[in-house]
Order: C-alpha cells, then sequence, then structure tokens
C-alpha cells in the first residue's frame, strides 16, 4: 500500500534541492527530498579542503547565513553549513534511497524508488551532474587505478601518476600532486592550458611545468591505459608514459538514463547541449508536474548553472507549485 500522498517529492539532497525543498515547505506543502547517495552528496564527493570560487553569501540558501572567518569556504565548510539548514529546516530526508521509475501525471505521481513508492502530487528534479563521468571510450579506461574523481594527493607520493585534462579540476590535482611528492605528468589534447583555469592557479601551474617539476604533454591523445602505462601520441609519434595510477578528469554530465528512461522528460534536441524542455518562468518541464532545478537545466552545458545562481530556481519553483496544488 502507497502511504499518504505528499505534495512533492525533490529528487536530489545537493544546494539547490534542499533550496527547492524548504522553499516548498515554507508554502505550507508536504515534501520529501530523496537522494540516492548522502546529503549533499557531489560535495562529499569533492576534494578533501577544496576553496570554493564562491564567496559565502553566493551559496546560502533559504536566508541562512553561512558565517565564515575567511574569505572563500572549502569543501568542509559547505557540508556543515548545508546539514545545518537541513537540521534547522526539518527537511524530510530520505538518503540512499535512489529513483528508479516514476508514473502517473500531475497531481497523481507515483515515484519508484529501490526501498518502495511514494506518492505525489508533483516532482522537482535536482540532480546536478558530478554522477556521471564523461568517457575516454578507450582500453583499459575501467582498470582499477584509474578514477574519474580526484580527493587528495597523500597516497601517490613517490608515484608516478598520469593527470588527464588542463582545466581548474585538472590543473589543481596535478598541482597538489606534485606537492605531496608525486612524480605528475599531465596529458592534454589541446595546445596549452586551458585559459578558463583560474587566474591564480594557471601561472602556478606554467611554472611547475616550466621548472620540470610537472612533466606536461600537449597536442597529445590517449590510445590506451595498461597497468603500468598510459599509451599516448604525441606531435613526435607514440610514447609510453609510466604509471601507477590515473586521474581521468574529463569532466562530467547529467544522468540521462534517470532523466529520460526513468522519468521521461523531453529533450530539447535543437539545443546541442540536450537540456530538458522547460518554462524558464517557472521551471515546469514538457511533462507536467514535473520541475527542473540547478545545473540539470543545462543539459550537457554544464556551466550554465552553479549553486549561486541554480539555487534561485528554489523560489520560482515554489510558486509555481503553490499555484498549481492550490488551484487543482
Amino acid at each position: 500500500m502507497i502511504p499518504e500522498k505528499l505534495d512533492a517529492v525533490v529528487i536530489g539532497a545537493g544546494p539547490v534541492g534542499l533550496a527547492c525543498a524548504l522553499e516548498i515547505q515554507r508554502q505550507g506543502l508536504r515534501v520529501a527530498v530523496l537522494d540516492k547517495g548522502a546529503l549533499v552528496n557531489s560535495l562529499v564527493g569533492y576534494p578533501t579542503q577544496m576553496e570554493f570560487f564562491s564567496t559565502p553569501e553566493l551559496l546560502e540558501i533559504g536566508g541562512h547565513p553561512f558565517p565564515m572567518a575567511s574569505y572563500k569556504p572549502h569543501r568542509e565548510d559547505a557540508l556543515d553549513y548545508y546539514q545545518r539548514v537541513a537540521t534547522a529546516e526539518k527537511l524530510d530526508l530520505r538518503l540512499y534511497e535512489r529513483v528508479i521509475g516514476l508514473r502517473g501525471q500531475a497531481g497523481d505521481f507515483v515515484v519508484e524508488t529501490n526501498k518502495g513508492e511514494i506518492a505525489a502530487r508533483a516532482v522537482v528534479v535536482a540532480t546536478g551532474f558530478f554522477d556521471v563521468p564523461n568517457p575516454m571510450q578507450i582500453p583499459g579506461e575501467e582498470l582499477p587505478h584509474v578514477n574519474h574523481y580526484y580527493k587528495e594527493p597523500y597516497a601517490h607520493a613517490d608515484r608516478d601518476v598520469v593527470v588527464i585534462g588542463a582545466k581548474n579540476s585538472s590543473a589543481k590535482a596535478a598541482l597538489a600532486l606534485a606537492r605531496a611528492g608525486a612524480r605528475v605528468t599531465l596529458v592534454v589534447r589541446g595546445a596549452e592550458v586551458a585559459e578558463t583555469v583560474k587566474y591564480w592557479i594557471r601561472p602556478d601551474l606554467l611554472n611547475r611545468i616550466k621548472e620540470g617539476r610537472i612533466t606536461a604533454y600537449f597536442n597529445t591523445t590517449i590510445d590506451a591505459i595498461t597497468p603500468h602505462s598510459v599509451e599516448v601520441t604525441t606531435p613526435e609519434g607514440p610514447r609510453s608514459i609510466p604509471t601507477d595510477y590515473v586521474y581521468a578528469l574529463t569532466g562530467y554530465k547529467p544522468d540521462y538514463t534517470l532523466l529520460v528512461d526513468m522519468l521521461a522528460l523531453p529533450l530539447d534536441e535543437s539545443d546541442v547541449a540536450l537540456p530538458p524542455i522547460f518554462d524558464v518562468t517557472t521551471h515546469e518541464t514538457a511533462r507536467p508536474g514535473v520541475f527542473v532545478a540547478g545545473t540539470v537545466c543545462g543539459g550537457l552545458a554544464t556551466s550554465r548553472w552553479f549553486i549561486e545562481n541554480g539555487r534561485h530556481h528554489a523560489q520560482l519553483i515554489a510558486a509555481a507549485l503553490s499555484n498549481m496544488l492550490v488551484n487543482a
């Protein structure tokens, strides 16, 4: 038997999902937050002591102050802040509960999960993009010493480590690994370290490459990964790079299996980024009663939305939901 119907279910317990839930709750509506992992699961997966590019006030949700002694918060500060907000707002959190399907229609949905079924009048999707790495589609990518997520450098002291990519995540990982005593090789498909790398990181990386502390191969493609090497093609020809560990920091994308196969959300195929079709004034998708918030709104264009601007979707959605449910 399906229990009493909720007004809304929010899928995703990240900062934007929490913002949506608390704004919906403030409308006097009953809402639960589902996540297949931990509270703010994407932040849990961020590198240890990662510094946000944003200032604390740009990460705040629900009007809760984010007090900080320093100018920019770190991962651990944010984890503590969002947990405190969720507790203060008494949000109904249902963590480690994976959504596997959605049936029904607006006003009468059933959200199917690995733990059962939840009846809801509306659904908000705020799943972000951090959980699905962009594959390189090369032999050996599945080997156990290849990781698409960088956490911390200390286990790699006196080891050969290959970092793939030259954007912010790759640059920061390469620098931290080198400082922790790893022998770092950076493999870059383009001609240089990306100009978009933050202004205080890029010169540091270029100087470490210049002094030989980090080896870099530009205009280089990866042919295969073996248990002990990365096989590449450089402008000078093939080369085998000895390696004990590989960080393939090639970026991430939304979970389209969830969006399309499980939630049946129509995509905007006229946009190469394949975002869900939604009304920008309400964030309701082309499937009535289902809303999208945060990074997932941009599809493959994962730099369109961040916590800073995605958190504002919460008020639009809460107002639209309140109007829809009151008039139902």
